[in-house]
């Protein structure tokens, strides 16, 4: 008989974003006339960059004539693409990234989640807490943790990002051996960064353990501040121990498109049963090959137009827009007397929810801000007691969910 993966069934119910995708439909049901302003999932609403749709309409313009048009591209990527992100990501900020390095996909929630597949089943795991879902449930489905008991999956090491530490996670204890680390900065779901010297901690940890760094930077565009890295690989010796995810979704409103892409330096290198050293990238070139067909023409040259002039003035506009968002809800909170991190660097703000559980919490807003965000409950046990609120939104509804929070919390 046909079975199926029983580490399936070792998941919560739902996933989070569904959860709160149910509760805001009931609602919505019980109450049709409520006008729902949504601050909780991190989805762009501002369109494509004039100079995105233009690439995006040239593109499909080549697939209309037998002289430009394309099939099956490179799996990888086409190099036109790869060369510009190369440059202007990298070289341009001092890291050294080559353009065969990179893997260009249909975004950073997929190479996180399936990146995983490339290691053993009896590797040990470290993942922040709070952590976005992804990486803790690609694990949980292929058979690498225990069962959930008390908010946590066993067989996981969980770095506690707690107010205590400024939500940073500290380094595994000596006598801990972890093979694989999640990092995601600047983080979502608490917004905070990590300085060059913070980092350099784990890439030295991960060299002095022989483990690897899977660092999902899927906000560095949002790093507005010099001391911040937006890459590990500006930290030394970060290509033999580290793989890197970016993605197009909050940068140039690439969410509905999808499009980004992995990093895997040629110097990465990991161990088999043996522990004899092999590279990685060869590994993830098979994996991709294997199991992707690239992505589409026509987006991957709307995506090369975020590297033009122009395009890059226009998604600089555009994470400026979303960075003064945050900074209205950074004010507005703080001005209600509520402890907070995020909003500068970052598009997430991580707000302390003054002793009130974080789905009570979130049903107080949608009820009676007609507010929706996310509940940190959903993102892990550390996340308990708080929410965060995305500023991807209009302006407009920004100022007025602001307005009414203020209302239902005063």
């Amino acid at each position: 008989m046909i079975r199926i993966n029983q580490n399936y069934t070792k998941l919560k119910a739902s996933y989070l974003f569904s959860d709160i995708a149910k509760r805001v439909a009931k609602y919505q049901e019980e109450n049709p006339g409520a006008d729902i302003i949504r601050l909780g999932i991190g989805d762009v609403t501002k369109p494509l960059p004039d100079a995105c749709i233009r690439g995006f309409q040239n593109g499909v313009s080549e697939m209309a004539s037998e002289d430009t048009f394309r099939g099956y591209g490179p799996e990888q990527g086409y190099a036109f693409l790869r060369e510009k992100i190369a440059a202007v990501d990298f070289q341009e900020k001092g890291a050294d990234v080559a353009p065969d390095e990179i893997f260009v996909s249909d975004g950073a929630k997929c190479d996180t989640g399936n990146f995983q597949e490339l290691f053993a089943q009896d590797i040990n795991i470290a993942i922040p807490d709070p952590v976005y879902p992804v990486y803790l449930d690609t694990n949980v489905m292929a058979g690498r943790t225990g069962e959930f008991i008390d908010g946590r999956y066993e067989g996981i090491k969980y770095l506690e990002c707690k107010k205590e530490n400024n939500f940073l996670p500290a380094l595994p204890d000596k006598n801990e051996s972890i093979d694989l680390i999640y990092l995601c900065f600047p983080n979502n779901p608490t917004g905070t960064t990590i300085t060059k010297d913070g980092l350099k901690q784990w890439v030295d940890y991960a060299k002095e353990n022989s483990a690897l760094i899977l660092f999902d930077a899927a906000y560095e565009a949002f790093v507005r501040d010099s001391d911040i890295p937006r890459s590990i690989y500006e930290i030394e010796g970060a290509r033999e121990v580290a793989v890197e995810f970016r993605s197009f979704s909050k940068t140039a409103g690439f969410t509905g498109t999808r499009c980004g892409y992995t990093v895997v330096p040629k110097e990465c290198r990991v161990y088999d049963e043996n522990g004899d050293e092999t590279m990685l990238h060869p590994l993830w070139n098979r994996r991709q090959s294997t199991k992707f067909n690239g992505v589409s023409y026509p987006v991957q040259k709307a995506a090369e137009a975020i590297y033009s002039e122009e395009g890059r003035i226009q998604t600089n506009a555009l994470v400026s827009y979303y960075l003064k968002n945050a900074e209205l809800v950074r004010m507005a909170m703080t001005d209600l007397g509520f402890d907070l991190v995020g909003g500068d660097n970052s598009p997430y703000i991580w707000i302390d929810g003054k002793g009130r559980d974080s789905w009570e919490f979130f049903d107080l807003l949608l009820t009676k801000a007609g507010v929706v965000c996310t509940p940190g409950a959903g993102f892990g046990k550390c996340g308990q007691g708080y929410i965060r609120i995305s500023a991807f939104n209009s302006r407009e509804n920004v100022e007025k969910a602001m307005e009414r929070m203020g209302d239902a919390l005063k």
